[in-house]
């Protein structure tokens, strides 16, 4: 399983406050970006995880925000993989503006790993790191 991704997004109007700054409540979304591509650069997509009955819900959320960034912004993300259990996953995220590399937000999250009754369930074998 990847470790860590990669992407590049731009900051939308639709997503700024009055003054044209990126909303706090925005960030979130692209955290969830994050989280997505990194499992497909695993080879698997959340669509393929729900069709067999695995979902991952957020447990935590936390997010320090450094810098504003604004309309029309372009943003890299990087997600990183920073621990995993038998049912968690524990991410962090470092959002910088792709032209001047300053750090805009770092934030991490936990992610548990459900059945679809929403019960606690292990992580498929196929998502865990390989035992060392």
């Amino acid at each position: 399983m990847a470790v860590e991704c990669t992407i590049s997004l731009r900051v939308r109007y639709v997503e700024c406050d009055p003054m044209g700054y990126l909303h706090h409540s925005a960030y979130f979304p692209y955290f969830e970006m994050g989280r997505t591509e990194l499992l497909r650069a695993s080879g698997m997509t959340y669509r393929d995880l729900e069709t067999q009955g695995v979902f991952f819900v957020v447990v935590k959320l936390a997010a320090s925000f450094k810098r504003p960034a604004r309309y029309d912004d372009p943003l890299d993300l990087t997600t990183r993989i920073v621990r995993q259990t038998h049912v968690r996953i524990d991410h962090t995220y470092s959002l910088v503006h792709a032209e001047t590399k300053l750090l805009l937000c770092a934030a991490e999250s936990t992610i548990a790993c459900v059945g679809r009754d929403g019960r606690v369930q292990e992580i498929p074998e196929t998502l865990r790191p390989p035992a060392t």
